[in-house]
């Protein structure tokens, strides 16, 4: 740049300064995020190429491994695997093997007859602890080669992820939550959501943020959802991605076809996983009454070390205006009854966590902060915030900050951080168990403070 130019420029910049400074600090705090609804766009056709790879556990998490993605109608998939090698030759000795196939024409909120061809299979009679490449395919337009790594079929060590709600703006602010998590424990065996993946249930848009936000992660790391109120739509009745996007095990209710895919368990290396629908078990006294039968027999019959529970609304809500009470008196005596270790939620948009005993309570709780019990959390992970109120049973809560969970699960103890967006710890405990399955929360000190 000449020096007259810079001097122009400077003598503009000067001039503007105050004014451009007086906007900048005039600018109003957000309290919500102003929505970016993608659904007010037009939907983007799948293409010839596979898009939205996803992979999810299965009931048999050493030995099987479940696939799923989309592309345009009127093509077939295919899936191509083999062990991992260190270097290319594992492609030679790849095996195809048919997808199933839903050539599906679905009401979307920004088309009312959108079309895209689901296929999903599920690799079975695969080797435990083993790393395996896959594509997927029609056959002649392939993805990239992807791993994963299954299961053991012991009570192995192994790490997992949690996010809250991701929701609103999900590719512009809550993908760095995800992409974030990622970079603290990127050999996650997996990662569980809890609820409100998405804003507007059908919006087949905001379902392609999503799969944006995590990318080829997706396709690498199992995740594993459980519905939150805004993957239903009226009635309620579930979102039509759901069970067309995600290949989950079809381990609920027996017979109960409201559940499949949203209520399910899954044991993996000592640890029961159990995904509660929650808006199902709020507002259907019916699917209620399936879920809290199936509950007591799964919990009654755990031969795991460690037990999860997760669903989207709170059992102690952490909003100073909501009290999920029929959730909290159906569920909370079979957590106390069989000893749940960890209570995963969302929706409240904010962070808590505390031990709280046996006994029932109202939302308040039991009015101080325990080392024993269960171990509710709520967590975030987008960018809607609501006010956290004062917590009596809270050991650590926070309000307008998005995290993410790490879970480090081994025979001898679970080992709980919390990160925010940006990586700084926020939260830390140890859960441990006496011979008797009585459970102890050693909160730790936070690192890096």
């Amino acid at each position: 740049m000449k020096p007259t130019q810079i001097l122009m420029l400077g003598a503009a910049l000067a001039a503007l300064g105050g004014q451009a400074f007086a906007q900048k600090a005039e600018r109003p705090l957000r309290p919500e995020p102003a929505p970016v609804q993608a659904s007010d766009l037009p939907a983007v056709p799948p293409t010839t190429q596979p898009e939205r790879i996803i992979l999810n556990l299965t009931a048999d998490p050493a030995h099987e491994m479940a696939v799923t993605w989309r592309t345009a109608p009127g093509l077939l998939g295919h899936v191509e695997y083999a062990q991992a090698e260190d270097g290319p030759d594992f492609i030679q000795k790849a095996v195809r093997v048919a997808a199933v196939t839903d050539d599906a024409t679905i009401a979307v909120r920004e088309d009312p007859a959108f079309k895209a061809a689901y296929h999903s299979t599920v690799l079975k009679g695969l080797k435990p602890e083993t790393v395996y490449a896959y594509r997927v395919g029609d056959g002649e337009r392939w993805s990239e080669w992807l791993q994963f790594r299954t299961a053991a079929t012991t009570a192995k060590p192994f790490t997992f992820l949690y996010m809250g709600d991701m929701q609103n703006n999900i590719l512009s602010e809550a993908s760095r939550t995800m992409r974030m998590a990622f970079r603290k424990a990127g050999d996650a065996a997996f990662v569980i959501h809890a609820g409100d993946l998405i804003n507007r249930h059908d919006s087949d848009n905001e379902w392609g943020e999503w799969f944006a936000a995590g990318g080829f992660l997706y396709a690498q790391t199992p995740q594993m959802p459980t519905p939150g109120n805004h993957e239903y739509g009226r009635g309620p009745v579930l979102n039509p991605q759901w069970r067309r996007q995600y290949t989950l095990p079809e381990t609920g209710p027996a017979g109960v076809e409201k559940l499949k895919e949203t209520a399910w368990t899954v044991d993996y290396q000592g640890l029961r996983l159990i995904s509660v629908d929650a808006p199902l078990f709020h507002g259907d006294e019916a699917m209620r009454a399936e879920m809290v039968r199936w509950l007591d027999g799964l919990l009654a019959n755990n031969p795991n070390r460690w037990t999860v529970l997760f669903l989207h609304f709170p059992l102690f809500s952490i909003d100073p205006d909501r009290d999920n009470e029929r959730v909290r008196d159906a569920l909370k005596p079979l957590i106390d009854k069989y000893k749940v270790d960890l209570v995963l939620q969302a929706h409240d948009h904010g962070y808590a966590r505390g031990a709280i005993g046996a006994g029932a309570m109202t939302n308040a709780g039991p009015g101080h902060p325990s080392d024993q019990g269960s171990t509710y959390v709520v967590s975030v992970a987008g960018p809607k915030m609501y006010p956290v109120a004062d917590l009596s049973w809270a050991t650590r809560s926070a309000a307008r900050t998005q995290t993410f969970q790490t879970l480090d699960v081994s025979p001898e103890a679970v080992t709980y951080r919390a990160f925010t967006a940006t990586g700084r710890e926020l939260d830390a405990f140890r859960l441990t168990k006496d011979a008797k399955g009585v459970a102890r929360v050693k909160t730790l000190p936070v690192r890096g403070q």
